[in-house]
Parts: C-alpha cells; sequence; structure tokens
C-alpha cells in the first residue's frame, strides 16, 4: 500500500486511465467513421447501379434478367406498381420482392434489410422510382454489408489488443518519466533525512538546470542556512543567558551561605542592600530577555501602529534619566518629528540608550533630533571613553560588553543594545555607532506617512 501511495505510481495509473479513456473514445470514434464511409461507399455503387439500371427500364430495354457486371455482387430487382418482380438480377431471380420501401417525392430512398433469403449478412438496399410509359417501377439495388461487417471487426480486434497495450506503455514512460524527475527530489529528500540538529552545515544536492527542483533545493538550502543561523543564535542566546542569571545566583547563594555560617560578625542590614541589588539585577534581566523573547516570537505589527511625536518621547525620556544621574543631557537640539510605531517601544530604544550613555558619560550627554532626508534622525552621544572601532558592530550583539573587566554593579545586562536594534529594525529604521570621541548613537527613522 506505501509503494501504490508513491507520486509515481499515482501518475502511472492516471496516465493509464486517462489515456485508456482518451484511446477508447478515439477508438469507437474511428470505427464508426469506419463504418460510416465503407457503408457509403456501397450506398454510392447500389445508387450508380440503380440509376444505370432505372435508365434501361425507361428506354424499354429491360429484360428478365438484369445483367450483372463481372466482379459486382450487387443484387438487383425491378418491381412495378402492382408489386410483381418484373425483372431481376441471376441471383436472385427467384427471390421475393427484397423490400417494401417506396422513395419519396426526392426518387430515391434507402434502407438496410436484415433478413433476405439469399444474403447471409444484412443488406444495404437502395429504391429509385422511375416511369415507363405511363408505368411506375421500382428499381432496387442492394449490396451485402458482408465487407463493412469484416472490415469493422477486423479493426475492433486490432483495436483490442494494441490499445491496452498503449496505455500500459503510455503508463510505463510515465513512471520512468516520473522517476527521472523526482531522483533529485528524493536526493534531497535523504540528504534532509540526515540532517539533525547537530549538523545543520550540511546542505541538499542543488541540480544544475534551474527549473522548479532546483528552485526547490535552493529555498531548502537558503531555509537550512536560516535554520543555522537561528539555531548558532538561540544556543549562544541560551548559553549566555545561563551564565548571566548563574552570576548574580551564585553571588546572592555564596553571600547568604558565608553569612549564615559566621551569623555573629554579619553585618545584616549590608548584606541584605547587596542581595537586593543583585535581586534587582537579576529582575532587569529576565525582564530584557523577556522582550527579546517576545520580539522574536511575535515581530512589531505594522497595522497596529500609531503616529507618535518623537520629540515628546525624547524629553520625557530624558526628563527621567536626569533624576537617575548627575550628569548633565543637553536636549536643547531636540526639534518635532513624527513617526509611525510603538511608543512604549521607541520609549524604551530612547532609555536604553541614555542608560548607556550615563553609565559612560564624563561630564555630557548630548541628544539632539531633527528631520533629515525623509526621515528623523535621533543622536545620543556621550564623552566617555567611546568605543574601538572594532568593536562597534559587536556591541549590538546580544549579552555584549566592550568592557569585560568592568563590574557587574557597573555595566548593564547586556541587552539595551541588542533590544533597542530589534526595536528599530522592526520600525523600518537603523541604529549605528559613529566614531568618537565618546560613543555617538545615531537612530534613522522612517516620518509618519500623515506627515508626507
Amino acid at each position: 500500500m506505501k509503494r501504490l501511495g508513491s507520486v509515481r505510481v499515482r501518475v502511472a495509473i492516471a496516465t493509464v486511465l486517462v489515456v485508456g479513456v482518451a484511446l477508447s473514445v478515439g477508438a469507437i470514434t474511428l470505427v464508426r467513421l469506419q463504418q460510416s464511409a465503407l457503408t457509403k461507399d456501397l450506398e454510392s455503387t447500389a445508387r450508380l447501379r440503380s440509376r444505370v439500371i432505372a435508365q434501361t427500364v425507361s428506354s424499354g430495354s429491360l429484360t428478365k434478367q438484369i445483367p450483372v457486371p463481372r466482379g459486382e455482387s450487387t443484387l438487383a430487382q425491378v418491381v412495378s406498381s402492382s408489386g410483381e418482380i418484373v425483372a431481376a438480377s441471376k441471383n436472385i431471380r427467384d427471390d421475393p420482392r427484397m423490400s417494401r420501401l417506396v422513395p419519396g417525392r426526392s426518387g430515391t430512398a434507402l434502407t438496410t434489410v436484415q433478413n433476405y433469403p439469399e444474403a447471409d449478412h444484412p443488406l444495404r438496399v437502395v429504391a429509385r422510382r422511375v416511369h415507363h410509359r405511363g408505368q411506375a417501377y421500382i428499381v432496387y439495388v442492394a449490396a451485402s454489408l458482408a465487407p463493412v461487417t469484416r472490415s469493422t471487426d477486423s479493426l475492433e480486434q486490432l483495436l483490442a489488443i494494441g490499445l491496452p497495450f498503449l496505455a500500459l506503455l503510455a503508463g510505463l514512460l510515465a513512471w520512468i518519466a516520473v522517476s527521472l524527475a523526482l531522483r533529485p527530489v528524493e536526493s534531497i529528500r535523504r540528504e534532509v533525512e540526515s540532517i539533525s540538529g547537530e549538523v545543520l552545515h550540511r546542505r541538499v544536492p542543488e541540480p544544475a538546470v534551474h527549473d522548479e527542483i532546483g528552485r526547490l533545493a535552493h529555498t531548502m538550502n537558503a531555509m537550512l542556512a536560516r535554520l543555522e543561523v537561528a539555531t548558532d543564535r538561540q544556543r549562544r542566546f541560551v548559553a549566555d543567558a545561563s551564565h548571566e542569571l548563574r552570576s548574580p545566583l551564585t553571588g546572592i547563594r555564596t553571600e547568604l551561605e558565608v553569612d549564615l555560617a559566621h551569623p555573629e560578625r554579619v553585618d545584616w542590614p549590608a548584606v541584605g542592600q547587596e542581595i537586593l541589588e543583585d535581586a534587582i539585577r537579576l529582575q532587569r534581566l529576565v525582564d530584557d530577555l523577556l522582550v527579546l523573547a517576545a520580539s522574536d516570537a511575535s515581530p512589531a505589527d505594522e497595522s497596529r501602529r500609531d503616529a507618535v511625536d518623537l520629540d515628546e518621547i525624547v524629553l520625557a525620556e530624558a526628563r527621567r534619566a536626569r533624576n537617575r544621574t548627575a550628569i548633565p543631557i543637553d536636549t536643547h537640539a531636540v526639534s518635532g518629528a513624527q513617526v509611525d510605531g510603538h511608543a512604549d517601544q521607541l520609549g524604551r530604544v530612547v532609555r536604553n540608550l541614555l542608560d548607556n550613555a550615563a553609565r559612560y558619560a564624563a561630564s555630557q550627554i548630548t541628544v539632539t533630533l531633527a528631520e533629515s532626508d525623509g526621515d528623523a534622525l535621533l543622536t545620543v552621544a556621550d564623552d566617555g571613553p567611546g568605543v574601538p572601532p572594532a568593536e562597534r558592530e559587536r556591541i549590538f550583539e546580544r549579552f555584549a560588553r566592550h568592557d569585560a573587566g568592568r563590574s557587574r554593579s557597573a555595566g548593564g545586562t547586556g541587552l539595551g543594545l541588542a533590544i533597542s536594534r530589534e526595536i528599530v529594525t522592526a520600525h523600518g529604521g537603523t541604529i549605528t555607532l559613529g566614531p568618537g570621541p565618546g560613543a555617538h548613537f545615531s537612530i534613522r527613522l522612517p516620518i509618519s506617512a500623515a506627515v508626507g
């Protein structure tokens, strides 16, 4: 049953059925056309013979025995209006009237006589009306349908043998053609079957011909490449997240174990403050992980975006940042700009950049916002140590820190810039880190369609 379910078998069976039906219809049509053509030939011969006999009757030269040309097998009779047979061909001289058919106004008529004493097969009869000296006569000329029957039977036997063979041959050719066409697909299937989550670097073979199967193989290799990148990214994310979560938890556990071993020497308020700081850092890390997980699972929906005033978001986040840091934040160069997006997500981007600048700035943070070439251009700059050129792209990766030696308490979770890039990209914009001095982050977002 499994083999019968394969594509090649189904195509072969369908081909046999379709070709068989088409050939059967064609065979029936061919037999009927041949039968009709042969019958018409007989009728033409009988008509011609009846015309000759009618001319003989009308000229008064008819004899009791109607002569039959050599090689012909037609039967002929001349019947008077009273029904008397006045002349007949030698082969039916003593036989009864072959038909009761009376021609109409056209002067001729056709009929088929199934049973006649001197005929083993049905006869095709032509009746022709003729007059002589005021007397009406009917000339009957009949031709046996035996040649038609024999020829038709031979053709039917030939088709009965040949058509099944042709249908099976068509099915076999279809099976071979599909097998050859699906051979690359089978190679692709075997390769994909052997690929597991540990060997995503492997690729399926791509045919040299760029047909549907070639495009399928190319698309599948592209999909495998995306899966490999996504899997590597997920593994790194899980490993980094596990490490980052383990650090505060290990610190909390170690602190508590040591303090509980010597409770008489512990400054419990100080211990509580340290544990609280670790818990806050752990909470921030979990919140960032949830944001990234939600971003990976469900990218921003463009249909639910609203026109938001980016300048209001920037100024609001700057006011909040001033409450968290003593470093001055200059927002004099913030002008109006409206974009389509999610206000909460864009606010998180601005907040992440301001928090990052506050950690590294020496004495000043500068925020600017203006429209430039149809985009809203937002910059957040600080006068801190800056980022080496080789690290300017890597800092947007998850858990990346360009200053690996800084203390955990001073540093962030390593996810703020990664989250910012995810949000900006989902809004159709870009975020880059320009050259120093200090760190100079630039965000470009398309201005709102309502403004354009």
